[in-house]
């Protein structure tokens, strides 16, 4: 059995198949100056720090031809999916809807609603819309893995005690075993990044574990050996 190195205890992977990489809303909205994250007041460098390291995981993954998983935040035109206490709350210079410099924020099918070029899925790869902060409320991901007899999920993105933690703790209440992936996930603010790691491992790992991308990607290299 191969293991990855993790706090609070190493991360056994399963002996055939059923791992997943997800990453988490890398979109435009959040990472660019001119989108929400910005309007928002936001150092959006701090997010793009995380970017070489996506770019990394995602080459192993493409390598060994593991199954990746890229959701987008998002809402319908007409806002629909979007309850009024969302669009209501977190306003900065813009909210949900309104047209920004890559149009219309955190609306499907806009410019800055998509994924930064640098980590644009391939063929193949599954691309989750959804409208709220976790990826299997009210999507089609859970049943997505359980087809492809996926058990393990390696999980990344932004923003770490945001979007990033709902579904960490949603895939833990459906009996995925979750390791978030410390340097390839980041937050606005440090403080919130550093808690929301502690929260995860406390306790002997209530709601998952947390490694290293280079432990990841030796322990991934040893596993497809």
């Amino acid at each position: 059995m191969v293991s990855i190195s993790a706090q609070p205890y190493d991360y056994e992977l399963p002996a055939h198949g059923g791992l997943a990489l997800l990453i988490i809303d890398m979109q435009r909205d959040f990472l660019e100056e001119g989108g929400f994250g910005d309007a928002l007041g936001n150092d959006v460098t701090r997010l793009r720090a995380i970017v070489p390291t996506l770019k990394e995981l995602l080459a192993a993954f493409r390598a060994y031809k593991l199954p990746i998983f890229h959701t987008i935040e998002g809402h319908q035109p007409d806002l629909s999916d979007c309850p009024p206490s969302k669009r209501h709350r977190g306003r900065g210079e813009l909210k949900i809807g309104d047209v920004g410099p890559m149009g219309r924020i955190l609306v499907l099918g806009e410019s800055g609603n998509g994924i930064i070029p640098e980590l644009q899925p391939l063929p193949g790869e599954t691309v989750i819309t959804k409208p709220g902060k976790g990826a299997f409320y009210n999507t089609h991901l859970e049943s997505l893995l359980h087809e492809q007899g996926i058990t393990h999920l390696l999980i990344t993105g932004v923003t770490t005690e945001v979007c990033v933690q709902t579904t960490m703790r949603e895939a833990n209440d459906r009996g995925f075993e979750c390791l978030l992936v410390e340097d390839a996930t980041e937050s606005y603010f440090p403080a919130f990044k550093q808690s929301t790691l502690d929260m995860i491992v406390a306790q002997g790992g209530i709601v998952g574990w947390t490694a290293s991308a280079a432990n990841v990607l030796q322990s991934l290299a040893k596993w497809k050996s």
